[in-house]
């Protein structure tokens, strides 16, 4: 899924720790099998190549991740879109180091995006796309899933202490390690200097985060993000960081999506009616103007991000006093 996936894990001795790793991997590759765009034997792939001409019936577990995508699409009023292929292809972002399209590339690549053109029919598990050039991209959603997947193996199994990670982008942690009450997590300040954001400690539940420091690229001087805004047909500009925990790995990573691409007065909505359950810290603005915002987030801060309110926001200097 292009990134790296980590298990720490507690349990009796290293051949059974073996063992379950071995199954964890085993699962992940086979949620790969099924979901990945780079693979044409997948059935995403299987997805895209035919579900323009006529319906594609599919496996329950896919049908389940695209009821899930479209769930969030629906929520967020398309800021997420597992329909972006086309998207991510027009600005260089799969197979490609960048590229920034014409006016008449967006054209066409806007009559080829939009969620609402894929139909889902839960009667025979049918997908169906609205229109032709539609393209599938499940790189805001798909690492969640493996990992939610990845999960109920280990419970399964009867793992009460581990931490999965998908490129340190969405971890899900089962349970503490001993004598601990969480997982101790990190959440990095977006303009990496120390000290850290926050400092969280997971326990049943996920975190997924957000950011443009590991996947862009720069022409004359300006950063392009590999994260886009469907409505705009752009990479989000004004964004440095978010960061969401949510009881469910697949939720929380496409929050942080959700979260990157909107505005944080309208993220504070969506949280509130779709994800109450959910803690988040947004960092909006540029490196020398940051804006934190939070929504009940209740590990404490640093300086750089203080904020006074379970739900608020609070301006940030360079030096990391709030204003």
């Amino acid at each position: 899924m292009g990134t790296t996936y980590s298990l720490l894990l507690y349990t009796s001795d290293a051949e059974r720790a073996g063992e379950l790793s071995d199954e964890v991997w085993d699962e992940v590759d086979r949620i790969e099998d099924l979901l990945s765009n780079y693979r044409e034997t997948s059935e995403l792939s299987r997805i895209n190549r035919l579900a323009a001409d006529a319906p594609v019936t599919t496996d329950p577990e896919t049908f389940r991740f695209l009821t899930e995508a479209q769930r969030w699409s629906r929520a967020s009023d398309g800021a997420f879109d597992i329909t972006v292929g086309k998207l991510m292809r027009a600005w260089g972002f799969f197979r490609s180091s960048g590229h920034i399209p014409s006016d008449a590339e967006l054209a066409t690549v806007r009559q080829e995006t939009g969620w609402e053109k894929m139909s889902l029919d839960p009667a025979d598990r049918s997908v169906r796309f609205l229109s032709h050039g539609l393209e599938l991209d499940p790189g805001g959603i798909g690492k969640g899933f493996a990992i939610d997947a990845a999960a109920t193996i280990l419970r399964r199994e009867g793992v009460r202490a581990a931490l999965l990670s998908a490129g340190s982008s969405t971890l899900y942690a089962i349970g503490a390690p001993p004598h601990r009450k969480g997982w101790r997590v990190l959440v990095p300040d977006p303009l990496q200097e120390n000290p850290p954001l926050s400092v969280i400690f997971l326990r049943d539940e996920s975190v997924s985060s957000a950011n443009c420091t590991e996947k862009n690229f720069t022409l004359n001087g300006h950063v392009y993000c590999h994260i886009m805004d469907p409505a705009t047909l752009r990479p989000v500009e004004g964004m440095l960081r978010v960061s969401v925990i949510h009881p469910n790995a697949t939720a929380s990573d496409a929050l942080s999506n959700v979260l990157f691409v909107k505005r944080p007065a309208e993220s504070l909505q969506i949280l509130e009616q779709n994800a109450p359950q959910s803690r988040a810290i947004i960092v909006s603005g540029d490196s020398a103007h940051p804006i934190c915002t939070t929504f009940r987030w209740t590990a404490k801060l640093s300086q750089r991000c203080s904020a006074t309110q379970r739900s608020g926001t609070a301006t940030l200097s360079r030096s990391g006093e709030a204003k």
